[in-house]
């Protein structure tokens, strides 16, 4: 059919005028001057001070081949603006610094294409004893620090903060636990000492770790919301007098903990905030645990708080519908396909 010559023009005049900007956002273009509109309101979440965040934990104690590789490429997808890990970040578990070298050479790989910043915590496979604490401080700086972003303040916590010598006799019981373990089954590994040492399941945190953030905490007293990361859960320790110290400090504002260690996800609810224990991205899960499961959480920040949504790696595809990086043969939950 041949257009008038009325309707041509109109049809030209409607397509090279320039949309006019709504009132709700100037970002917003469309050509419907007034009347009803198709779509439900023009209030977009573009807030200048709203971000979002991911988290990832416990690549060792057992890592699983490919599992963190299908993970990065899936944070590389979710285009986080910073992601933090929460610690076990190599296998370690040595005083060999070549072979820390090496270690550290493979993880730095494994995120440099991250696109968003990583920032790092160390965990038990991380600091397991002295010579691996000083090679951290050479390579990386701090155990432990903070920044804030968006006037959000992040504390990072290092909790195998120990006097060296006690670090040492950990690093000690660690290592015959494990020749026990290995000899006579989890059964033994229950009697040893190491097993009942309190540094094994919920770390530690100095009083000068402790002095750093309670200093931050007091200088950052008006930030709109705290979030601390640390590897073991320092918390489930009633004898933790200086991590006592730092909630104490955080009583009277908004505030989220997020740890790692234990290779099972869940969530408690402590002085009325939420403290949560990730599960893995590549470490060992236990096969009758069905919240043991790999996962990268993500974390939108606006001003109502934080929403934290914690998504399974094996329903994180690509757009061929895939997970990526060769993703759809592996095991991402013992629990549902059998050990690993």
């Amino acid at each position: 059919m041949r257009l008038v010559p009325w309707i041509t023009a109109s049809l030209f005049i409607a397509a090279c005028s320039p949309d006019p900007p709504t009132a709700a956002n100037d970002a917003f273009l469309h050509d419907i001057a007034d009347g009803p509109t198709p779509w439900t309101h023009a209030r977009f979440n573009d807030a200048a001070d709203e971000f979002t965040f991911a988290v990832f934990s416990d690549l060792y104690g057992g890592e699983r081949d490919g599992v963190f590789a299908v993970a990065a490429a899936q944070l590389e997808l979710l285009r986080p603006e910073l992601i933090v890990s929460i610690g076990d970040l190599i296998d370690g578990g040595t005083e060999d610094r070549a072979q820390l070298q090496e270690e550290w050479d493979e993880f730095d790989g494994k995120v440099a294409n991250a696109g968003a910043p990583v920032f790092y915590a160390g965990g038990n496979h991380d600091l397991t004893n002295p010579v691996m604490r000083d090679f951290w401080m050479d390579r990386y700086g701090a155990r432990y620090y903070h920044f804030v972003y968006k006037d959000v303040l992040f504390l990072v916590l290092d909790s195998e903060d120990m006097q060296r010598q006690r670090m040492q006799e950990v690093y000690e019981l660690r290592a015959a636990a494990i020749d026990v373990l290995l000899q006579d089954g989890y059964t033994a590994f229950q009697q040893t000492e190491y097993f009942r040492a309190p540094e094994r399941s919920t770390g530690n945190v100095s009083a000068e770790q402790a002095d750093y953030f309670l200093d931050v905490i007091a200088r950052h007293a008006d930030v709109r919301w705290t979030f601390l990361f640390m590897h073991k859960p320092v918390w489930k320790n009633d004898q933790e007098r200086e991590f006592q110290a730092i909630e104490a400090a955080l009583s009277a504002r908004p505030y989220t903990v997020i740890n790692g260690h234990l290779h099972s996800y869940s969530l408690t609810e402590r002085l009325g905030r939420d403290y949560i224990t990730l599960g893995t991205t590549g470490g060992s899960q236990v096969a009758d645990d069905d919240m043991a499961f790999d996962h990268v959480t993500l974390v939108a920040m606006s001003d109502g708080g934080p929403s934290i949504a914690n998504l399974k790696l094996a329903g994180i595809l690509d757009k061929s519908g895939h997970v990526p990086h060769g993703g759809d043969d592996l095991c991402f939950q013992a629990s549902r396909c059998g050990s690993d």
